[in-house]
């Protein structure tokens, strides 16, 4: 079994690049993506968000939504906004955010690896979300969102990763959100026969992001392997190596307080945590650490070590231990993936979307926490176990539109 190999990549002519190049469609509501892509007609949200071109009320999931993708997608051909590699290739896929630089390799990964947990996960996925992939997948006859992958670090591969960039990149654009994204297309035979031994040796990879678009695709090709078809053995990955991604906070909001006032919340938190009044937003600074935000009060939460799990790669993440020690017994959210009194908030919207959401009596508290470990992760993959919903927030997002795999 080949783990990861070339593809003939679909892509932006180089000088549509800047009118394709789009967030990934699970970052933006229906309304925000047409109000990001109503002045530009070649953006792949009309694509990966097709519903932004039928009525508003429009059900995202309806079978309507999935026929406007594919007849834009196709649209997009025929009218040579993207164009398709004679040859398989490998592209090395660049991001710069605030200064931070990851550098991944844009692959096929095979879908049997990840049916055999070589390619590992670390969350369930949800029924209706992956129905959704997997429409859109049959849809196009494409896979055009990238699952991102992470895979320990290896020195042959940066070393063909550096030379490569020594060259002018194909694409070198600045999306709107201010990230720089650049792409080499590497077409030599040397090259890439040079990464593939490379990637012979990898042990397995992690999904990062990306559980639904990997089920899903794993789906698509089950079912096109029982009708007698083939072209279906992989699916579009971005891989990164784990010295360079970056983990941000997963931040909680909760809608009340569960019938207790501040006084006897406070007082029922202290018997497990340190707690302490702060005239500053609290950014915690380790593991066991909080911060909870009660209308206009900051408080920072410290955790007895008598309650610091350990051993267990779940048990031990510091969102269990929020839940296990707060949440759960005294907010009473005993399900966070359902329940709809929790809300998550992604880090890179900082602090004070917390107060925000607080202040305008949305919600009634908040917790900001340190984030996930990326060893923590692998730890919990490795293991065959699964994180707590919303455990981790990657940045910065892969873009959409800048290479699909087209399923032959």
């Amino acid at each position: 079994m080949k783990l990861l190999k070339a593809f003939r990549g679909l892509r932006p002519v180089p000088d549509r690049v800047a009118d394709v190049i789009a967030p990934p469609y699970d970052v933006l509501s229906s309304d925000e993506a047409r109000e990001l892509a109503s002045d530009k007609p070649w953006s792949f949200l009309h694509v990966s968000k097709p519903e932004i071109d039928l009525p508003p009320e429009t059900d995202p999931y309806d079978e309507s939504v999935y026929a406007m993708g594919a007849s834009n997608f196709d649209k997009m051909k025929q009218q040579g906004v993207l164009m398709r590699d004679e040859q398989p290739c490998y592209y090395l896929y660049e991001l710069t955010m605030n200064g931070h630089v990851q550098t991944g390799i844009a692959v096929a990964a095979s879908v049997k690896a990840y049916d055999e947990d070589i390619i590992r996960k670390h969350e369930y996925t949800r029924p209706k979300k992956e129905d959704d992939r997997v429409n859109q997948i049959k849809a196009l006859h494409a896979q055009t969102g990238p699952v991102f992958l992470t895979y320990r670090q290896q020195d042959d591969i940066d070393e063909l990763v550096n030379q490569v960039k020594l060259s002018e990149p194909t694409y070198d654009e600045v999306s709107d959100d201010g990230v720089r994204h650049r792409m080499w297309v590497v077409s030599d035979a040397g090259q890439i026969e040079w990464l593939d031994k490379s990637f012979s040796r990898l042990e397995r990879l992690y999904i990062a992001d990306g559980h639904h678009r990997s089920a899903a695709a794993s789906r698509v090709c089950a079912g096109k392997q029982s009708d007698g078809e083939s072209g279906c053995d992989s699916f579009l990955a971005v891989m990164f190596p784990d010295d360079q991604v970056q983990i941000f906070d997963y931040n909680r909001v909760i809608r009340d307080l569960n019938g207790l006032s501040v006084e006897s919340l406070l007082d029922s938190i202290g018997k497990s945590f340190n707690i302490e009044a702060s005239d500053q937003p609290v950014k915690p600074a380790a593991k066991g650490e909080y911060g909870m935000y009660l209308p206009g009060q900051w408080y920072k939460l410290v955790i007895h070590p008598e309650f610091m799990a350990s051993g267990d790669s779940v048990h031990s993440l510091d969102v269990s231990m929020l839940h296990h020690n707060l949440i759960g017994p005294l907010l009473n959210i005993t399900d966070p993936r359902r329940d709809e009194r929790i809300d998550f908030v992604g880090g890179i919207r900082g602090l004070e979307e917390l107060e925000k959401r607080v202040d305008s009596g949305d919600m009634a508290v908040a917790f900001s926490l340190y984030p996930t470990g990326l060893d923590e992760l692998m730890a919990v993959a490795d293991a065959g176990k699964v994180m707590p919903p919303k455990s981790t927030w990657f940045e910065p997002k892969l873009a959409d539109g800048l290479v699909s795999y087209v399923l032959d």
